[in-house]
């Protein structure tokens, strides 16, 4: 089997709260005194499934405490929403960004919840004129409202795309810039980023993001990491995760174990010598 079901199939994350933050993290709680690294980002962050995401990983190669930030279909907006989590990443030796997709932000054409942020809210004016054929109330996810907006209309979608991604790019420069200390920008995904200017996709995490966008925000941070997952982490998928049949599916969507060890080896060198310089 690729998984293994462990007493009543799930993990038990040990949710708990940090500060003034009103988000709920993947725990168990740790001692935020100055001396840890926090790590921000979506799935593959925090972990679903995966008893030892990379961040506990990294600790267990470096010794350096890692707190995990991470959310569950994170966008930028559910750190820029909660300044709670800036004030504690400002008590932190290092802070790991993760690149989380484009689409998953209010932005001019729709609103997402500011803390569930695949959850889509509602459409603006402006994109209710661009397609005007669309009932928008048929939507509650961000990813099945933009594929049903490509597949209408693949012209009218690149609008769409290139406000998300200047979007992307603005959110995260402000991110970074709100954090005080050194930061890494961690770009973790099955392949490379796209070039400038290529065709959107929404089949690929992080959605929309390219290798422009992401020169234009790694200038404001101390570092960049590029993780492409190898062919045999891939091949591997979800063996060694810890889940119920019922959440096969929604597991084959995530990075399996060997995707976090990979993503591990290579930040755990990075911050070492980070946090001694």
């Amino acid at each position: 089997m690729a998984y293994e079901i462990t007493g009543g199939g799930t993990l038990d994350y040990h949710p708990c709260r940090y500060g003034q933050s009103k988000l709920v993290f993947r725990g168990p709680r740790r001692k935020l005194d100055g001396n840890f690294c926090a790590v921000l980002g979506g799935n593959e962050t925090y972990g679903r499934f995966i008893e030892r995401p990379y961040p506990a990983l990294v600790e267990e190669a470096t010794g350096l405490r890692m707190v995990n930030f991470g959310c569950m279909n994170a966008g930028v907006d559910v750190y820029l929403n909660d300044p709670g989590v800036v004030d504690l990443c400002a008590s932190a030796r290092v802070t790991v960004v993760q690149v989380m997709g484009a689409h998953n932000m209010t932005n001019r054409f729709y609103a997402v919840h500011p803390r569930r942020n695949d959850r889509f809210l509602r459409a603006s004016s402006l994109l209710k004129t661009i397609y005007r054929e669309v009932d928008f109330t048929e939507f509650h996810f961000t990813r099945h409202m933009l594929r049903a907006l490509q597949e209408l209309s693949p012209e009218r979608f690149e609008v769409v795309a290139d406000e998300l991604k200047a979007a992307w790019v603005a959110r995260m420069q402000l991110l970074l810039r709100r954090i005080p200390g050194k930061t890494v920008l961690l770009w973790t995904a099955d392949h490379a980023p796209a070039a400038g200017g290529a065709a959107p996709r929404l089949d690929r995490e992080p959605i929309l993001v390219d290798r422009d966008m992401i020169a234009a925000v790694a200038v404001h941070a101390t570092e960049t990491i590029e993780v492409i997952s190898s062919p045999a982490a891939r091949e591997a998928g979800n063996q060694g995760m810890v889940l119920s049949a019922l959440d096969e599916a929604a597991a084959s969507e995530l990075p399996g174990p060997a995707v976090h060890a990979e993503v591990a080896r290579a930040l755990a060198p990075v911050l070492r010598k980070m946090v001694s310089a």
